[in-house]
């Protein structure tokens, strides 16, 4: 009998220690979720994104998406914010209709450009103030005269010689295209016809013209995930990738609508990702920002607006992806880091992922100078240790801005795994171990 009670005795107190020991099991270890890697490239590529172009109801449904991404996982807007969107103006212009009586003779549509912030024009020679009117020969240096008139600060005809006529024509492709500003357009117009040279000057001359003048609203999305040391509230940590791409283009083999999986749905499902896996880590003693940019392709002016809204100084490190969906050059489980000499960044994180399959490596196309095309070039310039990874072997990308740039055209599984060492080799930047040198700050090139 007293052995029974002893043995109840011991079972009864020891109860206790089994409950506790149950309670403090350790929790999973965070990874990044493959589920959503996946979930999140195929939803942004999408063909109802319609390409994701700057300005365009696909732009603003994926913006609409990531907000809800950032909900979801639980991140923070900025301080003073209510929601997840940075927005600010942008201007576009787009030429519309246009006719040109050059010494009498009809200029050929093709043959005409105009640059233009004013609705309407109608100019003639007889005008009180008639516009300036220059010639650009036939030589290569006279090129840049005509370049220097791509931005109007007078109204100004350019009679072009017809040796340039190659030069002439991808100007007038790119630009007819219409152009997205961060600036309000110039008062100013330039009309430029391909011609030769007209053996009457001053030139006679009768144009009308017309143009497209449109203010959008433009969102960056910005999500937080606050530090956990209050001493480093000011030592921000950026992940970003940009969400826009180019839109709708003329059809190949009947399809418009250029997906941009790799370019950039990429490079921004890995900052989804990254928000997800940090979220349930719970170790950065940093405060990291996690931010699509918009405008990307237009001018980097997502990643501008960004820049002016924060103390550079206050912000340790910038972790720019970009086009992270097919193998790098070096094999699988590698990836590249733009501006490598710029900063003891990349030897970083090329440390913290000693031991393991992954390698990081330096930027292997220098003279693509990728380091200034790509969103970390505005905050790099102002001293941020800002560089961009990616894999893509952009010499050789066919796909590159085309309509064929579809998920199925991407490795997912080692995309996943660029991101879980891009959040590996982040952790002592994250956690406050590590800070990367400041670059040397100069003018993006």
């Amino acid at each position: 009998m007293k052995k029974l009670m002893l043995l109840c005795g011991l079972l009864s107190s020891s109860a206790p220690a089994f409950a506790q020991a149950k309670k403090v099991a350790k929790p999973p270890v965070a990874a990044v979720s493959a589920a959503t890697v996946q979930r999140v490239l195929t939803t942004l590529a999408a063909d109802d994104m319609q390409g994701r172009g700057t300005g365009e109801p696909g732009q603003l449904k994926a913006a609409e998406f990531l907000a809800a991404e950032f909900k979801r996982i639980g991140l923070q807007p900025l301080p003073g914010q209510v929601n997840f969107n940075q927005t600010f103006p942008a201007y576009q212009t787009k030429p519309q209709a246009a006719s040109v009586v050059l010494n009498g003779q009809p200029v050929a549509p093709a043959n005409l450009l105009v640059l233009s912030g004013q609705p309407t024009l109608n100019w003639t020679n007889q005008d009180a103030q008639p516009p300036a009117v220059v010639t650009i020969g036939a030589g290569p240096e006279e090129r840049r005269k005509l370049a220097a008139l791509f931005n109007p600060t007078a109204n100004t005809l350019a009679i072009v010689d017809t040796a340039q006529t190659k030069f002439f024509g991808r100007v007038a492709e790119h630009f007819r295209q219409g152009s997205t500003s961060a600036e309000p357009p110039s008062a100013y117009s330039t009309v430029v016809v391909l011609s030769a040279q007209p053996a009457k000057m001053p030139a006679e001359y009768r144009i009308n013209a017309t143009t497209s003048l449109k203010t959008i609203e433009l969102r960056n999305v910005v999500g937080m995930l606050p530090g956990q040391d209050p001493k480093r509230a000011t030592e921000y940590v950026v992940f970003s990738g940009h969400y826009d791409h180019l839109g709708v283009l003329p059809p190949v083999a009947g399809d418009s609508i250029a997906n941009g999986a790799d370019d950039d749905a990429s490079g921004t499902t890995a900052v989804v990702a990254l928000a997800e896996y940090f979220k349930k880590k719970k170790t950065n003693a940093r405060p990291l920002l996690f931010v699509a940019f918009t405008a990307e392709e237009v001018g980097g002016f997502g990643s501008k607006y960004f820049s002016q809204q924060l103390d550079p100084k206050q912000v340790a490190a910038m972790f720019n992806i970009e086009m992270i969906g097919k193998e790098a050059k070096f094999g699988p489980k590698t990836a590249f880091i733009t501006g490598f000499d710029k900063s003891d960044f990349g030897k970083l994180l090329q440390a913290n992922l000693k031991g393991t399959e992954f390698k990081f490596e330096p930027d292997p196309y220098p003279e693509q100078n990728l380091f200034y095309r790509s969103d970390n070039a505005t905050l790099a310039k102002l001293g941020v240790p800002a560089h961009t990874i990616s894999t893509d072997q952009i010499p050789s990308d066919k796909l590159y801005h085309s309509v064929d740039d579809e998920v199925s055209s991407l490795n997912v599984k080692n995309m996943t795994e660029v991101i879980s060492a891009i959040a590996r080799s982040a952790e002592g930047i994250v956690a406050g171990r590590q800070t990367p040198t400041r670059i040397a700050p100069e003018p993006a090139r």
